[in-house]
């Protein structure tokens, strides 16, 4: 088993920054790639972004792109999402997620093998 720890959520105005921060344990943390999901009351849960395994290549949302940033640290097991410009519509429970390298990575939720608990983000206007 993975084990996945959000942390770094809380309220933000809108237009300011939050850092979100993933901790990994239990697995190589190396041999996964990595993303973020969220999800707001009341809705599905949505892909945000992802950073693979070995390459380190990130893919977005359309509705981050440009403003939200993932990036990893294997040597310390972290993946990280910076969220500038933040707009009320990014409130939502942001999760952490890990699939195993030799998955097909899509923005399907179902593609991830382990899931964090969640941390809030609420941006209010």
């Amino acid at each position: 088993q993975m084990q996945l720890v959000e942390s770094g959520g809380g309220l933000a105005q809108a237009g300011g920054s939050l850092r979100l921060s993933c901790a990994a344990s239990g697995r190589t943390f190396g041999n996964y790639h990595m993303a973020w999901f969220r999800q707001a009351p009341g809705k599905e849960r949505e892909f945000v972004g992802v950073i693979r395994q070995s390459t380190g290549t990130t893919d977005y949302a359309d509705s981050v792109k440009g403003r939200f940033t993932i990036s990893r640290d294997n040597a310390k097991n972290i993946v990280d999402l910076q969220m500038n410009s933040l707009k009320p519509e990014d409130t939502a429970v942001y999760y952490c997620a890990a699939a195993i390298w030799s998955r097909i990575i899509t923005r399907n939720s179902g593609t991830y093998d382990y899931w964090g608990q969640g941390t809030q983000v609420t941006v209010s206007s």
